[in-house]
């Protein structure tokens, strides 16, 4: 200050002094304000929503658990329940008697894989004149890639038996083992297409068609109304209401093709977005469609309301995430909210064990599976949300990146020509999620609370919780291109 400027002085009425203890003080005491009157019970409301659905979730799973012993030990396989004869060639009408079949292969720049697709339609064992082959412009998923005798299997029961509208095949994955990413896609689908599709099959001859790998009866389509692109799930609202007009699916658990997953963490998350928000705005519009239908008995619409969308497309992602990922750590820091042994460890190891048995091979994966999974809950979860109160990006399409053989070929050139400069594939900023780093910061916190304060060892699942949100939320998922 220069010589002979003004000084400046505070009374001392004014002068003050906040210290940090000061403010945690003021903190625990609102803390304890509201604790009793408004978060308790709130929470303890929370636990008791979380472990009905639990429950739901856990008869669901040993419902369907129950069918499919049945199925496999005493029920008859599909060519015993349904006629099925093998396509003959006949000298004098020539192919007459095959069917005229369209193939439509649906895709939007994804040169990656077109040829795959396209070459396995062109190598089918189907008469040239009877089979009609469309690549239309639009933006699906074309990475099937059907055996050559695909139809000859299928359609006999489209032709024996005029009540069938669907034959769904399933899918094989060749990219199963190209990271640890398509391994966990692998585990989930197996138990849908294991044991979702067959109960669906065998019980009520109905279940949610996959987009691809099915056979159509065209009359069918065109009873139950045409395509429609009322939600970003066209092929289960196609399903949906030719059920409702009395039309039979049948799932051939033999009649693979195989089929390539999303190998990067953000083409999996948008498929995810589109598989968890799509069914839930179609439940939204066809609920009570479904409930007035005169055509179908009342255990089918039973099980398509409440096994087939609701359990299974809603309650299955809010539980997961609302109850392992919020409630539970939540009760850590409120001890006086008390979580039952069986809901928080006996009931999610039942329903893990169940969820294992399509994937024997990973079984050995199954602790990360369902970490990862968790994970996975917080988008299914938002997505759901989304679709049941149709905001935002309800129906938002992005189209499934496929890679195709395109990893393979750098690695070829890469060997063919080691000088070569390699090139930037990304920024790590880029590959940053929020939402995970979040999720992982409160775990951890909460992982810690209870390390110090607990008496449940919590906080052994919370940390490696919060290390799988971690290695989310900073990218390292899946293959990084």
């Amino acid at each position: 200050m220069a010589e002979g400027s003004p000084k400046v002085t505070i009374p001392e009425s004014f002068q003050f002094q906040v210290s940090s203890s000061d403010i945690a003080g003021q903190l625990t005491l609102i803390w304890e304000l509201i604790k009793a009157p408004l978060i308790v019970p709130l929470l303890t409301l929370g636990v008791y929503i979380c472990l009905a659905m639990s429950l739901m979730l856990f008869m669901e799973r040993v419902y369907m658990g129950i069918v499919i012993i049945l199925v496999k030990l005493f029920w008859k396989k599909p060519d015993k329940r349904y006629k099925w004869e093998p396509m003959q060639d006949d000298l004098e009408s020539g192919n007459l008697n095959f069917p005229v079949v369209l193939v439509q292969i649906p895709m939007f720049n994804e040169r990656e894989v077109y040829k795959l697709s396209i070459g396995a339609a062109s190598n089918l064992s189907w008469p040239a004149d009877r089979l009609v082959i469309q690549v239309l412009d639009d933006s699906t998923d074309p990475a099937i890639k059907p055996e050559p005798d695909y139809l000859r299997r299928a359609i006999p029961y489209l032709i024996h038996n005029p009540d069938i509208a669907l034959v769904q095949g399933r899918w094989r994955f060749v990219n199963a083992n190209e990271c640890l990413l398509t391994r966990m896609q692998e585990m989930s689908l197996d138990y849908h297409f294991t044991v979702e599709q067959e109960v669906g099959s065998a019980t009520h001859a109905f279940f949610g068609f996959n987009g691809t790998a099915g056979v159509w009866r065209i009359a069918a389509i065109n009873e139950a109304g045409g395509w429609k692109d009322r939600t970003t799930v066209e092929d289960m609202d196609l399903a949906v209401r030719a059920s409702l007009r009395g039309w039979k699916f049948l799932y051939l658990g033999d009649l693979q093709v195989k089929s390539e997953l999303p190998s990067t963490f953000k083409a999996f998350r948008f498929q995810q977005h589109r598989w968890s928000c799509g069914p839930a705005n179609l439940f939204r519009k066809m609920v009570m469609e479904i409930v007035r239908n005169k055509k179908v008995r009342f255990w089918k619409k039973v099980y398509v309301i409440y096994s087939f969308f609701f359990v299974r497309k809603i309650i299955a992602h809010m539980v997961t995430f609302s109850f392992y990922c919020v409630v539970l750590p939540l009760t850590i820091l409120v001890p006086e909210v008390k979580v039952p042994i069986w809901g928080a460890v006996y009931i999610p190891s039942v329903i893990t064990i169940l969820n294992s048995v399509g994937t024997p091979r990973s079984i050995h994966l199954l602790f990360y599976w369902i970490l990862f999974e968790n994970v996975m809950s917080l988008h299914r979860t938002k997505a759901t949300l989304i679709g049941l109160l149709e905001t935002g990006r309800a129906n938002e399409w992005v189209v499934t990146e496929k890679l195709g053989n395109t990893l393979q070929k750098a690695a070829d050139a890469k060997k063919s020509n080691p000088k070569a400069p390699r090139k930037l594939r990304f920024k790590f900023t880029e590959r940053l999620n929020t939402l995970e780093l979040g999720f992982s910061a409160f775990l951890f916190l909460c992982g810690c609370y209870d390390f110090v304060n607990g008496k449940n060892s919590y906080f052994i699942y919370l940390w490696l919780q919060t290390v799988t949100f971690l290695i989310t939320g900073i990218g390292y998922v899946g293959t990084i291109i």
